[in-house]
């Protein structure tokens, strides 16, 4: 990436502000030492601003940048001695959103240890296969997830809060030094399908991957953030990431609850929030505060924004929705700013500064605007591959996402889902996304999902399972002339079942695993 524009992105975000000549130079010596990684980021938001306010939690508590790198280091030191943890060694966090999960992780920088970010969604037997799979060292876990590492092998070592807290309370004087290796950060993959995979995540080597995003997405420095997506996912820990380089202040809540995540951007006056598109949904369904929180910036990720989403929630809150589109190995591909997604809600965006973007054929060929392809990307931040060994396919550079799309005249990515997710019915291919957005539309329906079930006479047909709104109704029959209104007539639905609401995970992607148990 070219300096001109990184010193320019970094000038307009407020990162290139006059300060103390010492705190300055101790910000870029801690980056020089440590460089980009998450223990070199917080030592040198520490260093420049080390009484700001880092992290504030659901009741009000604040830690300073001075105090989370203290306690982090603490914890470091502690692991070290106390538990012989060291540089190679993988650690799992098993955390929801609190600044005991952010002490955790950088702990484990600090030593050159790998942790593994453990979904909390995941059952008890999943728990125990990624220990097996990815060798965990020490599990650091929350008190409320007690009993389901209760069946974890009796060699792994547990933390769960109270030892956690004794470990930083209890550590010994001493020096950390840069490790020898790197730490990986490894986030597991959504597991939708099954048990998720490990991908290792890279080390940001420079600015580039911070200038890439805030760029596109206006945030700047000591902004206050109110991180909702999860830590543990690719979106939560880039939100992270960002924070820690923003010296930003971060407020965090264990649980997200659309009326007290109002409550807490209003109360901490938080100019940005950091969530997956459910939770914008489930915003909508309670009344706004008044006065509205100052929010320049809401950017989400994760999953697909839901048809009419986008214009319906910047009605109420302004023009501040981001949606960036990518995944865990590829980081980011594109980012859709109010402007694109008010003249196409469902657009995924463009691809910001530095990425490269290519829609291909079956051949590797590039398709025509217009035309759906296979989406693939080239960014500084591709992963590093699995920790099975496997890895994704690649071509001239580019990661295969493994979802179709198509772009439009001007340039705008849409995501027509997974490629292994779309569906053939009596020869025709069908996007679930595209009958979903439709049936959102519908004043009755909360939430809308559609999948291929398999089908004698056609092979597959689509099953819609839509969850309505309190206190609605809605007839099978009229939902499918509803679709064949707009759609084909193998775009319709031929079950349509009502459910109470959709199964997701903690990031907001539904289940289509359980909607296929309807079927048995």
């Amino acid at each position: 990436m070219d300096l001109p524009f990184i010193v320019a992105t970094l000038t307009r975000r407020g990162l290139l502000t006059p300060g103390s000549p010492i705190r300055v130079a101790s910000q870029l010596n801690a980056l020089r030492t440590w460089g980009w990684s998450l223990a070199g980021e917080l030592r040198q938001a520490a260093a420049r601003d080390p009484g700001r306010p880092a992290v504030i939690d659901e009741n009000g508590v604040e830690l300073t940048y001075h105090d989370l790198l203290d306690r982090a280091e603490r914890m470091a030191r502690s692991m070290r001695a106390g538990l012989g943890v060291q540089a190679g060694d993988r650690i799992g966090v098993l955390c929801r959103n609190h600044s005991g999960l952010i002490e955790t992780i950088v702990a484990a920088t600090l030593l050159g240890v790998d942790a593994v970010l453990v979904n909390t969604g995941l059952s008890a037997a999943q728990l125990g296969t990624v220990a097996e799979e990815q060798r965990l060292r020490l599990l650091v876990h929350d008190d409320e997830f007690a009993e389901r590492v209760l069946g974890l092998p009796a060699e792994l070592s547990r933390l769960d809060e109270r030892a956690r807290e004794e470990l930083v309370a209890g550590a010994l004087p001493g020096d950390l030094h840069p490790p020898e290796r790197d730490g990986r950060i490894i986030v597991l993959t959504s597991g939708t399908t099954g048990t998720p995979k490990g991908a290792r995540r890279p080390t940001p080597s420079g600015f580039g991957p911070l200038v890439s995003i805030i760029d596109r997405i206006p945030l700047h420095a000591r902004d206050r953030v109110m991180i909702a997506a999860p830590i543990f996912h690719t979106w939560g820990f880039a939100a992270l990431q960002v924070c820690l380089a923003l010296r930003a202040t971060i407020v965090l809540h264990r649980r997200f609850d659309p009326a007290a995540t109002l409550a807490a951007l209003t109360a901490h006056q938080c100019n940005a929030l950091f969530a997956v598109p459910v939770m914008v949904q489930r915003l909508m369904e309670v009344p706004p505060p008044d006065p509205r929180p100052p929010l320049t910036v809401v950017a989400v990720s994760g999953s697909a924004l839901p048809g009419g989403l986008a214009p319906k929630f910047m009605d109420v809150y302004g023009d501040v929705l981001y949606n960036l589109y990518g995944s865990t190995e590829v980081s980011w591909a594109s980012i859709a700013g109010p402007q694109d997604l008010r003249q196409a809600p469902t657009a995924a965006g463009r691809p910001p500064h530095g990425t490269r973007l290519e829609l291909l054929d079956d051949d590797g060929q590039p398709v025509p605007d217009g035309r759906v392809g296979r989406i693939f990307v080239g960014n500084e931040m591709l992963f590093e591959g699995y920790t099975s060994g496997a890895n994704r396919e690649t071509r001239d550079g580019l990661l295969d996402t493994g979802d179709l799309g198509r772009l439009n005249a001007d340039g705008l990515l849409f995501v027509d889902g997974r490629a292994d997710d779309m569906i053939v019915s009596g020869g025709e291919n069908v996007f679930p996304s595209e009958v979903e957005d439709l049936l959102a539309q519908l004043p009755q329906v909360r939430e809308a999902a559609v999948i291929g079930v398999p089908d004698p006479e056609y092979g597959q047909r689509l099953s819609a399972f839509l969850a309505l709104h309190p206190g609605e109704t809605l007839d099978p029959e009229a939902v499918r002339e509803y679709v064949r209104h707009f759609l084909a007539r193998f775009s319709v639905p031929r079950d349509v079942i009502f459910v109470k609401y959709l199964p997701r995970n903690a990031t907001g992607k539904v289940l289509t695993r359980e909607l296929r148990r309807y079927y048995g």
